[in-house]
């Protein structure tokens, strides 16, 4: 099943455009949700990964609206590939269920360990 969700920042701003993509996308069923993205408080989402089971996919029409950062993005990524859930970004042309997409996946989180690490020192 594809799943999609859509995130924007403010009450003023509208989901239209990244619900109209994820629909042509194929998707049936979307979580929509207007918080910061630098809010820890995201319900919809919370609810969107729940309801996530294996072989689905979770489609979003930019990373952004995603994660809060990289390290947030991937660790959400991540966790949906141990659970064999597949990710889509539709901006970027991101599809992990693609050996292609997979490999993009990895540098991410090769950057984002990179990035712990010189705060570190």
């Amino acid at each position: 099943m594809l799943i999609g969700y859509a995130r924007v920042s403010t009450a003023d701003q509208q989901a239209n455009l990244q619900v109209d993509a994820l629909r042509e996308a194929g998707c049936e069923s979307i979580y929509e949700e207007v918080v910061s993205g630098v809010s820890r408080a995201r319900p919809r989402l919370e609810e969107c990964l729940r309801h996530l089971r294996q072989g689905d996919t979770l489609i979003v029409w930019r990373l952004d609206r995603l994660g809060r950062s990289l390290k947030d993005l991937v660790a959400i990524v991540s966790d949906l590939e141990r659970q064999k859930i597949g990710f889509q970004s539709l901006t970027e042309s991101i599809d992990t269920t693609t050996a292609g997409g997979k490999l993009i996946f990895h540098i991410f989180g090769s950057l984002a360990e990179f990035e712990r690490s010189l705060l570190s020192e």
